[in-house]
């Protein structure tokens, strides 16, 4: 896999880097829409397509938001049907030196009990937020305005953390 090696429109380098992973649930894929919009706004998104692609870019990029669908498979290899690659993603992002905001999307949970679980779980191993599929765009940005917020002051990350 070959990183993106260019700059968002404005010709400056990027003040914010976001990894979004994909499970290949949708036809026109939220990450792809997300990329085109905050592109402008100086973030540089990463897409990764299996959990391996996202490893790569996590060890030479430094994140500043990631956005993983816990369905990603593990590797291309495996083509969707091995083991899902969501939760390898969220360890390695925990074990970096300065984790970065995450936003778990999942598939739909079908009965109430395993939903609240499952969001329990998420948030206490450092989850900013779990999205069930299928995930708005609007609300998707909401989310992306609040971690900006929390996280960021309203402001990017500074220059020094791009380094990776």
């Amino acid at each position: 896999m070959k990183l993106r090696e260019h700059h968002p429109v404005s010709g400056r380098p990027p003040r914010l880097n976001l990894l979004l992973s994909y499970g290949g649930w949708r036809q026109t894929p939220l990450e792809e829409q997300l990329a085109r919009l905050l592109e402008p706004m100086g973030i540089e998104s990463y897409t990764a397509e299996c959990g391996e692609e996202a490893a790569e870019i996590i060890r030479e990029i430094a994140i500043h938001i990631a956005v993983v669908d816990m369905a990603i498979p593990l590797s291309r290899r495996s083509g969707g049907t091995g083991e899902p690659g969501g939760g390898r993603i969220l360890q390695l992002l925990r074990r970096l030196e300065e984790p970065p905001p995450m936003v778990l999307i999942r598939p739909a949970q079908a009965l109430a009990r395993e939903h609240v679980r499952g969001l329990s779980e998420a948030l206490r191993e450092g989850a900013f937020a779990v999205m069930d599929r299928p995930v708005h765009l609007e609300t998707m940005l909401e989310v992306m305005r609040r971690i900006l917020r929390r996280y960021y002051a309203d402001l990017w990350p500074t220059a020094g953390s791009q380094e990776g």
